[in-house]
C-alpha cells in the first residue's frame, strides 16, 4: 500500500516523546519535512535530526502564532494535533478551575489555536489534511476526569465541524479516538486511578484490558499508523470521521475485575 508522503510538509504538536514522536517520525519515513513543537526542553534537545523542533506551549495563542508563521509562508499540508493533558483525577467538586482551564487550554483551544494558523495555506492550496488525537474518554465519558473529557469531546465537535467547513477546499479533516496508548502517560494515569479509587494498579490495569473487547492495550505505533493513511492519498475521501483505535472499547470504568 502506497502511503508516501514525499515533498509533504507537516506539523505535529506536542512530539518531542511519547505517542507524538512515533507518529512525526513516521511521517518523517514516510518523506514528509516534519516540524514539531513540546514543552520539553531536554526531549527536544535529543530529537532526531530528521525532526524540526521548537519549544511552544500550543495554550499560548501568541507562542503558536510566533512558531508557525514562518513554517506556513512555505506551505503546510499536514496538521496533526496531539497535544494535550491528562489533568486531575479527582471528584469534580475537588478540581480547580486551574486545572479546568489547564486541559482546555492544551487539549482543546491547541487545536484551535494551530489549525486556524495553517487553514488558510492549506485553503489557497486547496488540498490539506488535519488529524486531531481525541481519546475513547471522548466518545463515552469517564468518571473522575471530567476536564480531559469535556476537552475530548470538544476535539471531536472541533472536527466535525471543520470537515464541513473545510471540505469544499479540498481539506480533510478527522479524529483519531486511542484507547489506552502504552507508555509512561497511561502509567501516570492508572498510577492517579489507583490512589484516587484506593486500589491496586495491577487491578486497574486489569479493569481498563476487561473494558475492551480485545482486552489489549494499544501501542503508539498504531496511532502513527492509522495517521499516515489518513494523511496519505489512501484516505483522500475520509474526512469528518472519528476513527478510535482502541480494540473495541466497551465501557471505560468497569466497576469490578
Amino acid at each position: 500500500m502506497d502511503t508516501s508522503l514525499s515533498g509533504r510538509r507537516a506539523v505535529v504538536t506536542a512530539a518531542a516523546g511519547g505517542a507524538g514522536l512515533v507518529i512525526a517520525n513516521c511521517l518523517a519515513e514516510e518523506g514528509a519535512e516534519v516540524f514539531v513543537c513540546d514543552v520539553d526542553e531536554g526531549a527536544l534537545a535529543v530529537l532526531p535530526a530528521k525532526l524540526q523542533g521548537s519549544k511552544v506551549d500550543v495554550g499560548d495563542p501568541e507562542a503558536v502564532d510566533h512558531w508557525l508563521e514562518p513554517i506556513v509562508a512555505d506551505g503546510v499540508d499536514i496538521l496533526v494535533n496531539n497535544a494535550g493533558i491528562a489533568g486531575p483525577t479527582s471528584a469534580v467538586e475537588d478540581i480547580s478551575t486551574a486545572d479546568w482551564r489547564a486541559c482546555m487550554d492544551v487539549g482543546l483551544d491547541g487545536h484551535f489555536h494551530c489549525t486556524r494558523r495553517v487553514a488558510p495555506a492549506m485553503k489557497t492550496a486547496r488540498s490539506g489534511a488535519i488529524v486531531n488525537i481525541s481519546s475513547t474518554a471522548g466518545l463515552m465519558g469517564l468518571p473522575n476526569r471530567t476536564p480531559y473529557v469535556a476537552a475530548k469531546f470538544g476535539v471531536i465537535g472541533f472536527t466535525k465541524a471543520l470537515a464541513m467547513e473545510l471540505g469544499r477546499y479540498g481539506i480533510r479533516v478527522n479524529t483519531i479516538a486511542p484507547g489506552s496508548i502504552v507508555g509512561e502517560r497511561m502509567e501516570r494515569v492508572i498510577a492517579a486511578h489507583a490512589e484516587a479509587d484506593g486500589i491496586s494498579s495491577e487491578r486497574v490495569r486489569a479493569m481498563y484490558k476487561q473494558g475492551v473487547s480485545m482486552a489489549t492495550f494499544i501501542e503508539p505505533q498504531e496511532i502513527a499508523d492509522m495517521v499516515v493513511f489518513l494523511c496519505s492519498e489512501r484516505g483522500r475521501h475520509i474526512t469528518g470521521q472519528v476513527i478510535a483505535v482502541d480494540g473495541g472499547t466497551e465501557t471505560l470504568y468497569p466497576r469490578s475485575v
